[in-house]
């Protein structure tokens, strides 16, 4: 898996298909092979970005880590 911070914009994540979200002690497959989470905690789609991070002017460093 790599997680991929993109500059002023979201969290990127990028897997086989096999990541799960955990919200509320519930477990939830993550679709696809890559997904976007907000950063910015603007969006109206919480986990999920939805670009709100543009209009807030959020502002962040990039950087990746593969796990």
């Amino acid at each position: 898996m790599k997680v991929k911070l993109r500059t002023d914009g979201p969290i990127m994540l990028e897997s086989n298909g096999q990541a799960k979200m955990t919200k509320n002690g519930d477990e939830t497959p993550i679709p696809g092979s890559m997904v976007a989470l907000c950063r910015c905690g603007q969006s109206k789609k919480m986990p999920f970005c939805d670009g709100s991070h543009v209009k807030a002017g959020f502002k962040a460093d990039a950087a990746e880590i593969e796990l």
